[in-house]
């Protein structure tokens, strides 16, 4: 039986995202978002198709003009990195215009703000990277953001439960 499209484990428009950084809609207020080319070596691009990359504590750097991506970790493959050394957190190349890497620059020079990587996925065979220039928020604003969360969840209990009866 083929699968359907959008369903299992099929290239459906779902199943794009290959790492989340829940921590940083958590910690930050996101002001401005940026998709980004990840240049990247072989062994990594098939241990991101088996789901082996992470985001977390991962941050952007610009740089003499480049945007570089810091802190990201993707676990090497044991059958496909036999032949080289992989360095699993090694400083990677983020592919972004000029314009933008100035824009980024300028406003991580303002006190206050960073630029952080939100989510790794595929577009089309290319892996982007989806950044956000942000500034931390407060404590009161991470608690106004959890409430928020656990109202959602509480109104979709109370909703299923409205349905079965």
């Amino acid at each position: 039986m083929a699968n359907k499209k959008g369903k299992g484990k099929g290239k459906g428009p779902g199943n794009n995202v290959i790492a989340l950084n829940k921590k940083a809609r958590f910690e930050y207020h996101i002001d401005e978002t940026f998709e980004a080319g990840v240049a990247l070596a072989g062994w990594e691009v098939k241990s991101m198709r088996a789901g082996k990359a992470q985001l977390t504590d991962t941050y952007i750097l610009v740089k003499n003009g480049e945007a570089w991506l810091l802190g990201s970790h993707i676990t090497p493959l044991n059958t496909a990195s036999t032949h080289e050394v992989a360095d699993p957190t090694r400083t990677r190349k983020l592919l972004l215009h000029r314009k933008e890497i100035a824009k980024i620059f300028s406003r991580t020079q303002d006190k206050g703000h960073t630029c952080v990587p939100l989510k790794l996925y595929w577009k089309g065979n290319l892996i982007k990277c989806e950044l956000a220039l942000v500034t931390g928020k407060k404590q009161h604003d991470k608690r106004a953001t959890e409430k928020s969360r656990d109202w959602q969840r509480q109104k979709g209990r109370i909703m299923r439960e409205q349905n079965k009866a």
